[in-house]
């Protein structure tokens, strides 16, 4: 693609982001109230209940997890977005090389689709409610629903790619939309449950017996499990590892306008991964007390239908909020991975990439029980997406302090930086072993890996450099 189509398209997908394109704090903020306050927190909110989490923990631990990453969007993400106004996959192109970008970009772009995948089974969840539709989890993690499941699966997946394909612009425009109304509808679904439970008084709220009552009907039928304080603090923080240390978002504020646009991630960490979260685990509860069955799937598990939660609490509201949810946070998400793919064939059109990776998305939404291993699959895409950040960083703030050159690959032509491929693979090899093998709660890793790249990169870059004159960069 010619710099002049990538001028035409909008979107900038290989140079930096002019001033006459750049987006005032309205668009950051709608579209952040939109992805985080969205579908994900219908699943992810009754899997705390699920995995043990006391509710003072929940409590406490979500607070100080979502001020920790919101401090991380702005002090580590916007600086370098709006100095260098490059997407993620072009930024790390100049530093890692044609080559290498390809492979990451490959793997990023297939875990954002399966992430999406999991949005567009929420939404058709909730779709599947008033025709009787069940939503089946099968015990294979890739096995598939009922075929009339997996029909509405390939129809709301359609309608986001959509949506998604239209570029930035429409994704922001649809999310500011829809996401007062949605946080509004989340706050509902909260209050609406604990008048259920008669959980209205500060009495029973501080008690708290409405929850652990939940939490012993789950661990009955689907087995004991515990989510500490600190686990609560590092999934909150990381659980969007990928897109703020991993610095993914560079692709997202390259548009800002003014640095405060960086302060948006926190409506949709207080208003989606707070309270909708809450929110979301309190549906559970109260469905419990009043309908266990309900829950209660043929296999005599506990499994958790966001559609059908929702619409036991305010009807048809909660099926339309569900519907809609799952499709703010696919649409960006499907946007980023679409930009992915383009990384991979520069010469493909954004829109293109973005209709494959709605595919790539729709088939991943196809199996519901990958959406029910979000607690896990977000900790494990964190951490091999997110460790690839430090190497941006070290690239911006320290490879000149050491008599190095930045953007490397772009300096001298190399397709493969060695030293980004090592310091990338090997401190996520090793995570994954411990994790899969050891049973580490996958978000823990996030950090370690991120410091271990970016001192590796540092060190090897002072050996595997070669000596030369910097180049002018973008």
């Amino acid at each position: 693609m010619s710099e002049d189509s990538n001028n035409a398209s909008g979107e900038f997908e290989r140079e930096p982001v002019p001033e006459s394109a750049r987006l005032g704090n309205g668009k950051f903020w709608g579209m952040y109230a939109g992805e985080h306050a969205a579908g994900t927190e219908f699943m992810i909110g009754p899997l705390f209940l699920a995995a043990g989490a006391s509710l003072s923990d929940l409590l406490l631990g979500l607070l100080l997890g979502n001020i920790l990453a919101v401090l991380t969007w702005r002090f580590l993400v916007v600086p370098i977005a709006m100095v260098k106004r490059l997407t993620l996959y072009y930024q790390l192109e100049r530093i890692a090389g044609v080559s290498l970008v390809k492979l990451y970009n490959l793997v990023n772009g297939l875990l954002f689709c399966f992430l999406a995948g999991a949005m567009v089974t929420v939404s058709a969840s909730a779709v599947g409610v008033p025709f009787d539709i069940r939503f089946e989890v099968p015990e294979n993690v890739f096995g598939l629903s009922n075929p009339s499941f997996t029909l509405l699966v390939v129809i709301v997946g359609a309608v986001i790619t959509a949506v998604a394909a239209g570029g930035y612009e429409r994704v922001a425009r649809f999310a500011n939309i829809a996401a007062p109304w949605m946080i509004a509808v989340f706050a509902c679904c909260g209050i609406v449950s604990l008048a259920q439970m008669g959980a209205t008084s500060t009495t029973a709220l501080s008690e708290g017996t409405f929850w652990s009552d939940a939490i012993t009907f789950v661990q009955e039928k689907n087995g004991p499990a515990t989510f500490s304080f600190w686990q609560i603090v590092v999934f909150a923080w990381l659980c969007n590892g990928a897109m703020h240390f991993g610095m993914s978002d560079l692709t997202i504020f390259r548009f800002a306008r003014h640095k405060s646009s960086g302060w948006a991630p926190a409506i949709g960490m207080f208003l989606g991964h707070y309270m909708a979260w809450i929110a979301a685990a309190l549906l559970l509860a109260a469905l419990i007390k009043l309908q266990p069955s309900l829950v209660v799937g043929d296999d005599g598990k506990v499994t958790a239908n966001p559609g059908l939660l929702a619409y036991q609490a305010v009807g048809w509201t909660g099926i339309i909020c569900v519907v809609i949810a799952g499709w703010t946070t696919a649409n960006p998400t499907i946007y980023r991975a679409g930009l992915a793919f383009q990384g991979m064939v520069p010469n493909s059109s954004r829109t293109a990439m973005t209709l494959v990776a709605g595919l790539v998305a729709t088939i991943a939404g196809a199996f519901p029980n990958l959406s029910a291993q979000l607690l896990d699959f977000v900790g494990m895409y964190g951490t091999i997406l997110g460790t690839m950040g430090a190497v941006i960083f070290v690239d911006f703030y320290l490879i000149h302090k050491l008599g190095l050159r930045a953007e490397y690959a772009a300096d001298t032509g190399i397709r493969i930086n060695a030293a980004v491929l090592v310091a990338w693979t090997l401190p996520v090899a090793v995570a994954l072993y411990w994790i899969m093998a050891k049973g580490l709660f996958a978000a823990y890793a996030v950090i370690p890996c991120w410091f271990a790249c970016g001192i590796l990169y540092l060190v090897l870059s002072k050996f595997l450099q070669r000596p030369g004159v910097q180049q002018p960069t973008v």
